[in-house]
């Protein structure tokens, strides 16, 4: 019952790990959480989390680094349908493709393009980094115990446009809508941070620890 998170050198994994035992815990659930770069440990995995900071391609390219990691990764995640979870980058890398500094594949897991956030006033700020609210537009078991009017923290200045609506189970609304979590099957990914979300992201990784889909 192994919940593995993905050290590819991108990613706040500590504080991420640290998150995820104490939903565990709270919970009462005994799943331990391992933090490794091991693809073999991947392939042994019951959930999958892949977190991760920075450039779209220096992510991309880092987990690529990993010998037989994306390999893994697939063969655990889409072949054998484990629950996987992607946070911020890690959401991203989940797209075809990366249109940072360049076109970049991703995984390719949920159809559509990681883009720019557009340029809005000055009072706007990009990165778009702070607390907003989560506007749930699909049900979905990660979402829902997440009280009324759920508020969770980005930090981010790239966005995921899923090719197909029912890929966007949530949006937050930073100069218009757009996807906050996205997912299909037994796949999810959020642009924003649970770990650093409080109350409501414990909630979210309880659901995704239990989550059977």
């Amino acid at each position: 019952m192994t919940c593995v998170l993905v050290d590819y050198g991108s990613g706040n994994l500590r504080s991420a790990a640290k998150a995820l035992e104490r939903a565990a815990a709270e919970a009462a659930l005994s799943i331990p959480v391992v933090v490794t770069d091991d693809a073999e440990a991947v392939r042994r995995a019951e959930r999958v989390v892949l977190p991760g900071v920075g450039a779209f391609a220096d992510c991309m390219a880092g987990l690529t680094a990993l010998q037989g990691m994306v390999e893994a990764l697939s063969e655990r995640v889409i072949e054998q349908g484990r629950p996987f979870l992607g946070i911020c980058v890690g959401m991203q890398l989940m797209a075809e493709r990366g249109l940072e500094h360049g076109s970049h594949a991703g995984l390719g897991w949920i159809p559509g393009d990681v883009e720019a956030l557009p340029p809005g006033p000055p009072e706007r700020k990009i990165p778009h980094m702070g607390w907003n609210e989560l506007l749930v537009e699909r049900p979905h078991p990660l979402l829902a115990d997440l009280g009324e009017s759920p508020h969770v923290y980005f930090v981010h200045s790239y966005r995921l446009r899923p090719t197909r609506p029912e890929h966007q189970l949530a949006a937050v609304d930073y100069g218009g809508r757009f996807a906050a979590v996205v997912g299909r099957d037994n796949l999810a990914g959020t642009q924003f941070h649970p770990e650093k979300s409080q109350a409501v992201g414990l909630r979210l990784l309880t659901a995704f620890l239990t989550w059977k889909p």
